[in-house]
């Protein structure tokens, strides 16, 4: 594998169709020092990932132009269509399409026999159209084959036929065998199903886009006492943003002054608004209430949460989905086996039964249009699209449409318990001396420890030494014990902080310790124990409530189809096994370090196959990693977690859960309806053909009805069905 060193960014003209895609991939396919390829076909965007010593940019540009298509660097302003970029098809399929009418009335009117030509079954050569005829035949022909030509063209140089040149050759033996109206007719219904394909993606577009209007064009950023309008774009990373009631926020930040509701809507999927006020993070394009904000930004607009959202949402294509390579390999052989057939068909009969040559070559024209596999490959592109923006708008982050459909085919989800079933911020219920220290000594020192951690526990001992007006002592030499606890020097002796694991390690014991446990745990707490490496100090229980929603998040994923549900977590196993009673999971595995809640995913993944792993995001990585899906629950930590996990849960709670399982379940019905339904009109069409009972047009007007059926089939995802 080459060194991947380098990105580039392409505009692709042209790339309306997943066709391309292939035709791009199989292309740099070839190519030494290019590495992954992603595709936005909604903006006919390009991404190479290659290494800079082996490849150049200009060379990508070269070998995507030998495909036919013109390629350039991309450029902001890309995403500003001219008119003709916008509307050319329309004008010219309107041109075709009128063209043709014309041409049909006036056959029709003069000679009568329209509709004999237009649905005979057998080659009915030798036709001689009047003068206007002809002309208006010719010019539906040139108009409908503006935007097929060229790339047929480009096909037979490569001896790669496609659909563009499946086309062409069809329309030139249509004129070659007398049938200008049905040549016409092949041009203007090719054009139509490329306008009406073009809307659907546009429409695609024009749904992950509306993610991204809400965010205002300008901001007004606070100088001293004044305040000017300034472009978001132009927004410096620390500027003062002041935000009135009513407005949306501009940039990323952090409240510096004032308090509001914010309503988070757009980004996280709470339709509840939430109470914002200094320190608090705001996210752009969400709404202020009543209150007006001042907010320091800490991320320019192009990096804003809202905008990586998008870009993700946009870039689906960067890890394909299992369908899809399904169908891009089935493609490779269809295709070619596809052409022999027609060849066959065009060949064998006049040769060994004396067929005439005219009629069998006009049925193996047909066979070559049925058999286009265009509605096949975009079966699946468009529906993970539609999807992807679907859950986006629900607050749910989904990375790619690979893990939409792992998604689909869980059967069991692991869950971390601390910030993920719980609340994640717990409170100090009660402090229990031991050994006669005093709880100001206790404190003091515990506090010192814990100032140093970032661990939940940490800040909720931290607050309760503050609340007492305790300050931490000096510490030095901290450590931090993964999955145990932590450990320093303080006033001249080491002090630790820890799980009961940690303490037994350092062969500490306490008198009367099971029968403390079993009251601890009915109180559905955790217990953190504090020392010296000569006696234990302290106990101290504290609660970390379960989260509302987590026992009807469980149920809902039961509901879905999940199998088995366990809960993972590095806390003790009475407490443990209190939560898990409590929100209804099957099993429940305590005192577990990072590693060993990785080893219990490696095992229910031998068990059960495809398995989920919800967790924060930070300390359940290499858990999350390893499972088939990782899941993360969005809050503070959103750009870790957004980095960290397959699939992110906006809102920062479990209630999406049952929607994300149930969409990508409904997501993958509709491709498989969609793949389903693609082969079937294919099949049906082509069993027609073997009778003669299809012409041409039929052909296309078969291909095209896949195309748009599978396509706003796929669309039907953009409404969501539940939340």
């Amino acid at each position: 594998m080459p060194r991947i060193r380098s990105t580039a960014e392409f505009h692709v003209h042209g790339l309306d169709c997943a066709e391309e895609i292939l035709l791009i991939r199989k292309r740099l396919g070839k190519e030494t020092g290019v590495g992954e390829l992603s595709f936005d076909l909604l903006h006919g965007k390009l991404l190479v990932e290659y290494d800079h010593t082996q490849f150049s940019p200009t060379r990508i540009q070269q070998a995507v132009s030998e495909t036919g298509l013109k390629c350039e660097p991309w450029r902001e302003s890309d995403t500003n269509p001219s008119f003709w970029q916008r509307n050319g098809r329309i004008v010219l399929a309107s041109i075709s399409g009128g063209s043709l009418l014309a041409a049909m009335l006036w056959q029709g009117l003069t000679t009568g026999d329209l509709l004999r030509t237009m649905l005979a079954h057998q080659h009915a050569g030798g036709h001689h159209p009047a003068g206007p005829v002809l002309a208006l035949c010719l010019l539906a022909i040139a108009a409908g084959s503006v935007f097929v030509a060229p790339k047929a063209m480009h096909s037979f140089r490569r001896f790669q036929p496609d659909m563009n040149a499946l086309v062409v050759i069809s329309i030139a033996g249509a004129m070659y065998l007398g049938e200008w109206i049905e040549g016409a007719t092949l041009a203007f219904l090719f054009a139509l199903a490329a306008l009406l394909e073009t809307y659907s993606i546009t429409r695609a577009r024009k749904a992950v886009e509306a993610l991204m209007l809400v965010t205002p064009g300008e901001a007004s950023v606070v100088h001293e006492n004044h305040e000017h309008k300034v472009p978001v774009s132009k927004v410096a990373v620390g500027s003062i943003v002041r935000v009135r009631p009513g407005e949306r926020i501009p940039c990323d930040g952090e409240v510096s002054a004032g308090d509001s509701d914010v309503n988070q809507a757009m980004i996280t999927g709470e339709s509840t608004p939430i109470w914002k006020t200094v320190g608090d993070p705001v996210f752009a394009g969400t709404m202020n209430g009543a209150g007006t904000l001042e907010l320091r930004t800490n991320k320019p607009s192009s990096d804003s949460t809202l905008a990586r959202i998008v870009r993700m949402v946009e870039g689906v294509q960067h890890r394909r989905a299992p369908s899809e390579q399904f169908v891009e390999k089935f493609s490779r052989y269809y295709t070619p086996a596809m052409l022999l057939l027609a060849a066959a068909v065009s060949v064998l009969p006049p040769l060994t039964m004396g067929g005439d040559w005219g009629d069998w070559f006009y049925h193996g024209m047909v066979i070559l249009l049925i058999s286009c596999p265009c509605a096949l490959v975009i079966s699946t592109p468009v529906s993970i699209v539609a999807a992807l923006a679907a859950a986006a708008r629900q607050g749910v982050l989904i990375k790619g449409g690979a893990y939409l459909e792992e998604a689909a085919r869980l059967r069991a989800v692991a869950f971390d318990k601390t910030g993920v079933l719980t609340e994640g911020e717990p409170v100090v219920r009660s402090l229990h001396p031991l050994n006669d220290y005093s709880a100001e000594e206790i404190l003091g020192r515990l506090a010192a420890i814990e100032f140093r951690s970032e661990h939940p526990l940490a800040r909720a001992l931290l607050r309760y030494a503050g609340e007492r007006g305790i300050r931490p002592m000096e510490v030095s030499g901290f450590q931090s014990l993964q999955g145990k606890g932590a450990e320093g020097q303080v006033a001249g002796e080491k002090f630790w902080a820890g799980s009961l694991r940690l303490m037994s390690e350092k062969g500490l014991a306490i008198a009367g310790l099971d029968q403390r446990l079993q009251a601890f745990a009915a109180m559905e707490g955790s217990l953190v124990a504090c020392g010296t490496d000569r006696e234990a100090w302290a106990l101290v229980t504290l609660a970390d409530p379960v989260r509302a929603e987590a026992r009807s998040a469980v149920a809902a994923i039961r509901a879905v189809g999940i199998e088995h549900v366990i809960m993972l977590t590095g806390d003790n196993a009475a407490t443990a096994r209190v939560v898990g009673d409590h929100v209804g999971v099957d099993e429940v595995r305590a005192d577990l370090l990072p590693d060993d809640k990785e080893k219990a995913v490696r095992e229910m993944i031998a068990s059960y196959g495809k398995v989920a792993m919800v967790g924060d995001g930070i300390n359940d990585a290499p858990a999350m990693a390893c499972a088939t899906v990782g899941i993360a629950l969005g809050g503070a930590g959103i750009d870790v977690v957004m980095e960290t996990a397959d699939i992110v849960l906006m809102s920062g709670g479990l209630s999406k859960l049952g929607f994300l399982l149930r969409h990508a379940r409904r997501t993958a019905a509709v491709i498989q309806q969609n793949v389903a339904l693609a082969l079937l009109m294919k099949a049906v069409f082509l069993a027609l053909a073997f009778f003669g009972m299809a012409t041409l047009w039929m052909a296309v007007a078969a291909d095209m009805g896949a195309t748009l059926l599978v396509t706003f089939n796929g669309l039907r995802l953009l409404r969501v069905k539940d939340s």
